[in-house]
C-alpha cells in the first residue's frame, strides 16, 4: 500500500451477507447428526439443525478471503466424517475439514491447476464427486475438466493424486454431476455443447441446428486415465442434472431436467420424459413452461424420490417405477417415471433434506425455511402423472398437464431464519431517540418484501412483570442451603423496609425468614452450608439453619454505607470510612478480622470475588472510593487489608465486581474486575491473580446515568450485566471468544439479579420503577435485532419524512400482473368456480405476466404503529423509479413527496413510452398522501432531489431543476451532463454531484445569477456507479456494480475556482480534457468488500461514537470504513495486517492482498476482518506477532477490539 495516501479507512463487516449460494449436507463433524454448511460471499458457516427444538444454529463461520463457486461433501469408503471440497476463484481445488475440538475448519490440500480470478477456461465452476468419495471432477464453463482420485494412505490421512485431464476444446458446460455406479468405475455426466460449427459459421443456421448432448466420463481406476464414454442428444432447453442412485439402490442414471419435461436418461436405457405440471387459475396464463430451477433427492430404505422446484417455488415429488420380475422383486430396469405435485415453498438456491425428517430451503431471497416434513404426500388426492402420458423424443408435441396449486400439507414450517438479501436501500436514523441511532433497511423481492428496523441489542424473553406495593431499591435471589438447585427466596429493599417472597408455584410473601424486614436491606448472601446473611445500615445479621439469628450491630453513630459478601466472606464499609472484614470460622460463625482499615474518602462501593475452586477464600477486595480511585486490597492471612495496587479513575465509581470469565487472549479463564463509574462509563480490567495488579483496561461509554454492576449467568457462562440509561449485558462471544458488550433490547432497569427457578433456569429478576420483571436471555449469537413489516412488491428505494419518523418506500415488480389486471381476470363470468381462487402471494407469488409491471408507495411507521399506513398503487403500467421530499421556497417552504415513474418500461434493451413525475402533499403529519398533479417527461426520471428550494431531475443524459406549478412542474433549468444516464444525485451548497450509470461521477456548478449547470470536474476510471454520498464538500464515496468502494477527491484549485464568484463564463469555455470536464477527480481510497453496494451513508453508530461511512450491500451485508486519526495506528495496523496475510493465509487459497484488490489495487484502505482473525489464532502464532509488532498479546487485542466498539458493534 502506497505510504504517500494521505487518507486510511479500517473497513469492518458489521453484518455478514445472508444470500446463500449453495447449501450442502454432511456429517462433517464425524457423529451421527447432519450438518449443513452454506456458502455466502466469501463465507462459509456451519449450521447444526437441531430436530428436537426444530432450530438451525451457527456454529461457525469463517471469512475465507475469496469467491466461493461451489461446494461439495465427500466421505471416504467406511468412515464416518465427511469432507467439504470448495471451488473458489483461487485456480486451486482445497478441500478441508471440520475439527469439532477447536471448532474451525482445518486445510488438508491445496492443489494448483490454474490462474486465479473467475475465468472462462480456469476449472472451479462446477464440482461432482463420486458417491462413494473415490473421486472428483472440478470443471471450467469452457473447454477444461480436470479428475482429482482421492484415496487414503497407510495412516488412514487423506490423499490426493495428480490432476487427471479430460478436456475438449469448443465445448460449453451447463451441468455437471457424478453418477452413482456402485463399486464400478467411477463415471460423471455432464451436460455439453459443442459450439465449434457456429463459430465457423457467419449465417447462423448452424447455430439454429446446434444440439445439447449428455455426456458420460469414466475414470479407469486400473489404467488411471479419463475417457468419454457415451454421449446422446437429449433437450436443447435442458439446464440442470441429478442423480438417480445405483448399485444396489436404484437403476443409476440421471434426470435431465429441460424446459417444461424432465427426462431420465441412461445408458442402455431407453429415455423417459414427463411434463412439468403447469399451475390452473383464471389469472395464469396456460402457455408459459416452467423450468426446475433447484431439487434435492433423497434415500431412504428400499426407495428413494426427488424434490425438484419450478420457478414459481412449486415442489413436484418425482419417482421411478421399476419393471419386476416374476416374483414380484424391483430390477435395474426403469418401467416408467411419476410426477406429482407436493407442496410450495420459496423459490430456493438449494435444498436439503435432513435424515431427522426436516427440509432445509436455502432462499434466493427474504428469509431461509426450515420445515418439518409431515407426511411424504403418498397417499393424498394429488394427480400423479407419468411417462406413459408423453412421447420420450423432445421434439414430439404433446398435451400440457395442469394442477391447482394449495396450501401446503406436506411440510409444516418450523423456524425461519432471518435473511435480509437482496438489501435494495437503507438509511440510518435514531428516530426512537434512543442513544445509539438505528438501521432501517427495505429487501427481499416480490410478496416476501419487507422493510426491517435493525437495532443494536440481544433478544429479552419476558417471563413475569408484576407491581409492588411501592418502589423498591434492590432486589436480591438466594438459595437455602449450598447445594440447592435453585433460589428459594426474592429479598425486596424499599426505603423503609424488606419484603421476602418465596419462590415456588406462586410467588408469595412469607414473614417468619428470620430476615429483619422493618428497615432496607444492603446484602443478601447464603453463607456457608445452610446460613443466609442479611446485611442492613445498621448491622449484620448471621442467620442459621434452625433461624437462630446472631447480629452483629455497627459501632454507634455509624451506619454501613456498602457491602460485598461471598459464601465464606463479609465486607463492610461504615459511614467514617472504615472497612470491617470478616471470615466464616470452622464451626460456621463469623469472624471478625480485629483491623479496621481506614480509607482516604468516603467509599462509595466493594466486591469479593467469588470463592475459586477449592480455596477458603477470596485474595482480594476491591474497594472505590470518592475520590476517583479503586484500591485492591490484599485478604491473605499474613497480610489482610493492605494495599495490593491503586487505579486512578475519570469520576468516581458506582460498582466494582470482581469475576473470573472466559478469556480469549489466554484460551482459559481470566479474574477481571469489572469497574461501573457514575458518569455512565464502564471499566473492565484484567486482575493479577498473584500479586493483585490492574492492567489491559478496556472503557465503554454505557449511558448518561450511573452504572451498576451484577454478575449473572447466560448460556452456561458467567456474565456481568451492566444498568445505565439501558441494560447492557458482557459476555464471551459463543464463535470467537471475544468479549462482548451488547444493550439488552429491553426496558431501563434500576437493579438486577441472577434468578434460577424449576420454570426458568437461567434467568434474571429486575426492578423497574413499581415493577418486578423476571426475564431470560435465550440466544447470544446474534446480535442486531431485526423487526420486519411485511411490504407488497420489491422496494426500489426509501425516503425519510423530514420531521416526522415516518418512511416512504415506492415498490415496483416486473412481469407481474397489477392489482386492476388480477381483478380484471378474476371477476370474468367465462372463469369456471375452481379457478377463481386467489392464493397469498407471499407462498405462491403474484401471476406473472410478460411486458407487465406492478408498483405502488407504502407509507411505513416503522417506530409508533409499527406497520404500513397507506399503500397507493400505480396503474396505467406505471412502475415507480425514483423517489425524494422537496420544500419548495415558492409554496412558502411547505415539503412535498415527488415520486418519478417509467411507463411501459423494458429492462433490457432499455426502452419506454414516457417518464412521469407525480407529486404528493403529507396530510395529518405525513401519516396520508394526498396526490396533486404529475407532469410528463421524455423518459424515466431515475434521479431526483431537493436543491435550493426547487426539485432537481436526471432524465437520461439531462440534468433539470423543477419548480410546483399549479397544473403541473415548471422547467426552470437544464444541462446536459451525464454521458449515458445519470442515476444518482448529491448535493451540498450549489455543488451536485451527479453519477452516471457507466461513467463514474461528475462534479456540477450551478450559477444562479445565469441560471446555468456548468460541469467542471469528472473521473479518470469508469466505474459503474451504484450509490454515493458526500463524505465532505470536496470528497465524493460511492460503490459500484462490480462490487467496490471508493472516496474520490476534487482537486483543491478546481473546487476553489467553480466557487468564485462571476466564474460561470470562465468554466463554460475552459478547455475540455479527453472530451470530458476540464479536470480529473483524485482517488484517495478504493477497495472490494465482495457486495454490490447498494447505499452509503456518513454517520455515527454509537453513542459518543465519531462519524463513520455505513454501507449495505446487495447480498444483505452491512459495513463500516472507520477513518484513521492517526499515523502511528495505520503503521500499526498495516504491519498486523502484512503478518496476518501470511500466518493465516486465505483457507481457499487466494492471495488476500490479490483478493481485496479485484479490479483496482487496493489503496488506502485496511482489512478489519483479517486484522480481527488475530484473536482466532493459536497462542504461538499471537506470540510471534506480537513480538514482531513489540507489543503484547492483550495490547494488540485491545487495538483491534477498540477499532470495532468505539464506533460500531
Amino acid at each position: 500500500m502506497a505510504t504517500t495516501s494521505s487518507m486510511f479507512m479500517y473497513s469492518l463487516t458489521i453484518q455478514p451477507p445472508s444470500a446463500i449460494t449453495q447449501a450442502i449436507l454432511g456429517q462433517f463433524a464425524g457423529t451421527k447428526e447432519q450438518q449443513i454448511v452454506t456458502a455466502s460471499g466469501s463465507r462459509i458457516t456451519l449450521l447444526r439443525p437441531d430436530p428436537h427444538l426444530g432450530k438451525v444454529s451457527t456454529i461457525l463461520s469463517h471469512d475465507v478471503f475469496g469467491i466461493i463457486r461451489t461446494l461439495a461433501a465427500f466421505r471416504l469408503a467406511g468412515s464416518s466424517k465427511d469432507y467439504i471440497i470448495i471451488g473458489s476463484d483461487s485456480g486451486r481445488i482445497t478441500i478441508i475439514e471440520y475439527v469439532p475440538s477447536q471448532n474451525r475448519f482445518n486445510r488438508l490440500h491445496l492443489e494448483t491447476f490454474g490462474k486465479s480470478g473467475i475465468r472462462r477456461v480456469i476449472p472451479g465452476q462446477y464440482l461432482a464427486v463420486d458417491p462413494k468419495g473415490r473421486a472428483c471432477l472440478i470443471a471450467s464453463v469452457e473447454k477444461n475438466k480436470l479428475v482429482y482420485v482421492l484415496n487414503r494412505n497407510a495412516q488412514a490421512e487423506l490423499t490426493i493424486s495428480s490432476p487427471l485431464e479430460a478436456h475438449k476444446p469448443q465445448t460449453l458446460v451447463f451441468a455437471m454431476v457424478g453418477l452413482d455406479v456402485g463399486y464400478e468405475n467411477p463415471v460423471f455426466a455432464s451436460l455439453e455443447v459443442d459450439y465449434s460449427d457456429s463459430d465457423q459459421d457467419p449465417t447462423g443456421e448452424a447455430y439454429l441446428e446446434i444440439e445439447k448432448s449428455l455426456v458420460y466420463y469414466e475414470l479407469d481406476l486400473g489404467l488411471n486415465h479419463v475417457v468419454r464414454k457415451w454421449s446422446d442428444p437429449v433437450d436443447r432447453t435442458a439446464t440442470m442434472l441429478f442423480q438417480v442412485p445405483g448399485g444396489a439402490d436404484g437403476p443409476s442414471g440421471v434426470l435431465v431436467c429441460g424446459e417444461d419435461n424432465i427426462t431420465y436418461r441412461h445408458i442402455n436405457q431407453e429415455a423417459f420424459r414427463v411434463a412439468i405440471p403447469r399451475r390452473r387459475g383464471a389469472t395464469e396464463d396456460p402457455q408459459r413452461k416452467r423450468c426446475i430451477i433447484a431439487g434435492v433427492m433423497h434415500k431412504m430404505k428400499g426407495a428413494f424420490f426427488f424434490l425438484l422446484q419450478s420457478e414459481d417455488g412449486d415442489l413436484f415429488k418425482v419417482t421411478l417405477e421399476m419393471v419386476e420380475d416374476d416374483n414380484g422383486q424391483p430390477t435395474g430396469e426403469v418401467k416408467k417415471l411419476k410426477i406429482k405435485y407436493f407442496d410450495t415453498v420459496p423459490v430456493a438456491s438449494s435444498l436439503c433434506i435432513l435424515k431427522s425428517g426436516f427440509l432445509f430451503v436455502a432462499s434466493e431471497t427474504g428469509n431461509h425455511q426450515f420445515y418439518q416434513f409431515e407426511k411424504l404426500g403418498d397417499d393424498d388426492e394429488e394427480t400423479e402423472f407419468d411417462s406413459d402420458a408423453f412421447p420420450s423424443d423432445p421434439t414430439d408435441p404433446y398435451t400440457p398437464v395442469y394442477f391447482h396449486p394449495r396450501a401446503a400439507e406436506n411440510v409444516n414450517l418450523v423456524e425461519s431464519i432471518d435473511a435480509m438479501n437482496p438489501l435494495m436501500d437503507c438509511k440510518i436514523a435514531n428516530l426512537t431517540e434512543e442513544d445509539a441511532p438505528q438501521i432501517y433497511s427495505v429487501c427481499g423481492t416480490g410478496a416476501r418484501s419487507t422493510f426491517r428496523i435493525l437495532k443494536h441489542g440481544l433478544e429479552v424473553s419476558e417471563i413475569v412483570e408484576s407491581e409492588l406495593p411501592g418502589v423498591p431499591s434492590a432486589v436480591w435471589t438466594t438459595k437455602l442451603t449450598r447445594n440447592d438447585e435453585y433460589d428459594a427466596y426474592i429479598i425486596l429493599s424499599f426505603s423503609n423496609g424488606t419484603l421476602v417472597l418465596s419462590i415456588g408455584e406462586t410467588v408469595e410473601e412469607v414473614t417468619d425468614t428470620g430476615f429483619l424486614s422493618s428497615g432496607p436491606t444492603l446484602a443478601v448472601q447464603q453463607l456457608g452450608e445452610d446460613a443466609l446473611i442479611q446485611v442492613h445500615p445498621k448491622g449484620i445479621r448471621h442467620i442459621r439453619a434452625d433461624r437462630r439469628v446472631n447480629e452483629w450491630p455497627a459501632p454507634q453513630h455509624r451506619s454501613i454505607v456498602a457491602a460485598t459478601t461471598n459464601e465464606r466472606q463479609v465486607a463492610v464499609a461504615l459511614s467514617s470510612g472504615e472497612i470491617v472484614y470478616f471470615e466464616m470460622d470452622s464451626d460456621g460463625g463469623l469472624a471478625e478480622y480485629e483491623e479496621k482499615r481506614e480509607m482516604s474518602g468516603t467509599v462509595t462501593c466493594l466486591s469479593l470475588g467469588e470463592v475459586p475452586e477449592g480455596r477458603v477464600r477470596s485474595q482480594f477486595l476491591a474497594v472505590g472510593c470518592d475520590d476517583s480511585t479503586v484500591r485492591i486490597l490484599s485478604l491473605a492471612p499474613d497480610s489482610t487489608l493492605e494495599n495490593k495496587s491503586v487505579q486512578a479513575l475519570t469520576s468516581a465509581p458506582s460498582a466494582l465486581s470482581i469475576m473470573a470469565m472466559a478469556d480469549s487472549s489466554s484460551g482459559g479463564s481470566t479474574l477481571y474486575l469489572h469497574i461501573g463509574l457514575y458518569s455512565g462509563v464502564y471499566l473492565r480490567t484484567v486482575l493479577d491473580e498473584v500479586t493483585g495488579e490492574l492492567s489491559d483496561t478496556r472503557t465503554r461509554f454505557l449511558g448518561p446515568k450511573p452504572a451498576k454492576l451484577f454478575r449473572v449467568s447466560v448460556k452456561g457462562q458467567t456474565a456481568v450485566l451492566a444498568l445505565s440509561s439501558r441494560p447492557w449485558l458482557g459476555y464471551s462471544d459463543p464463535l470467537t471468544k471475544g468479549f462482548m458488550l451488547t444493550p439488552l433490547n429491553y426496558v431501563g432497569l434500576e437493579w438486577g439479579w441472577n434468578f434460577s427457578s424449576e420454570q426458568c433456569t437461567e434467568g434474571m429478576v429486575g426492578i423497574q420503577g413499581q415493577h418486578l420483571r423476571i426475564f431470560t436471555i435465550e440466544k447470544l449469537s446474534n446480535n442486531l435485532l431485526q423487526e420486519s413489516i411485511p411490504l407488497s412488491y420489491t422496494p426500489r428505494s426509501l425516503v425519510r419524512h423530514p420531521d416526522q419518523p415516518i418512511f416512504y418506500v415506492i415498490e415496483s415488480d416486473n412481469n407481474i400482473l397489477s392489482p386492476a389486471t388480477k381483478s380484471q381476470l378474476l371477476n370474468d363470468p367465462s372463469v369456471i368456480n375452481g379457478d377463481a381462487v386467489e392464493l397469498p402471494p407471499e407462498e405462491f407469488g403474484y401471476p406473472r405476466g410478460k411486458g407487465h409491471w406492478a408498483s405502488c408507495i407504502h407509507v411505513v411507521d416503522p417506530v409508533n404503529a409499527k406497520e404500513t399506513l397507506q399503500c397507493i398503487e400505480l396503474d396505467d403500467n406505471e412502475a415507480a423509479v425514483s423517489v425524494t421530499t422537496v420544500t419548495f421556497s415558492s409554496q412558502d417552504d411547505e415539503t412535498f413527496l415527488v415520486v418519478g415513474t417509467g411507463k411501459d418500461m423494458v429492462v433490457s434493451p432499455r426502452s419506454s413510452t414516457a417518464g412521469f413525475l407525480h407529486v404528493y402533499r403529507f396530510q395529518e403529519d405525513g401519516k396520508e398522501l394526498e396526490f396533486i398533479h404529475k407532469t410528463k417527461v421524455e423518459e424515466p426520471p431515475l434521479a431526483l432531489l431537493g436543491f435550493q428550494g426547487r426539485l432537481l431531475v436526471g432524465i437520461g443524459k439531462d440534468l433539470r431543476i423543477y419548480d410546483l406549478g399549479m397544473k403541473q412542474l415548471l422547467r426552470k433549468a437544464q444541462a446536459q451532463v451525464a454521458p449515458n444516464l445519470t442515476v444518482g444525485l448529491q448535493t451540498q451548497g450549489s455543488r451536485i454531484i451527479v453519477s452516471d450509470v457507466q461513467e463514474s461521477v461528475i462534479y456540477v456548478v450551478y450559477k444562479f445569477q445565469e441560471n446555468q449547470l456548468i460541469p467542471f470536474v469528472d473521473d479518470l476510471i469508469a466505474r459503474w456507479t451504484t450509490c454515493t454520498t458526500m463524505v465532505d464538500y470536496e470528497t465524493v464515496a460511492g460503490g459500484d456494480k462490480f462490487g467496490n468502494l471508493w472516496l474520490l477527491r476534487c482537486p483543491q484549485k478546481a473546487s476553489e475556482e467553480a466557487d468564485e464568484e462571476g466564474s460561470g463564463a470562465y468554466l463554460l469555455h475552459d478547455r475540455q480534457y479527453l472530451q470530458g470536464a476540464p479536470n480529473r477527480l483524485n482517488l484517495m481510497c478504493h477497495y472490494f468488500p465482495q457486495d454490490i453496494p447498494t447505499s452509503v451513508q456518513k454517520t455515527n453508530l454509537v453513542a459518543g461514537g465519531r462519524d463513520v461511512l455505513i454501507w449495505s450491500g446487495l447480498q444483505g451485508s452491512i459495513g463500516i470504513l472507520v477513518p484513521f486519526v492517526g499515523r502511528e495506528d495505520v503503521d500499526f495496523f498495516q504491519t498486523l495486517e502484512q503478518h496476518l496475510r501470511t500466518e493465516d493465509a486465505p483457507l481457499a487459497g487466494r492471495d488476500h492482498l490479490i483478493y481485496r484488490s479485484y479490479y483496482v489495487p487496493v489503496k488506502g484502505v485496511i482489512d478489519g476482518d483479517l486484522c480481527e482473525r488475530y484473536a482466532l489464532l493459536p497462542n504461538d502464532k499471537k506470540q510471534m506477532i506480537a513480538g514482531e509488532l513489540d507489543r503484547s498479546v492483550r495490547e494488540i487485542e485491545r487495538k483491534i477490539s477498540d477499532m470495532r466498539t468505539r464506533v460500531a458493534y
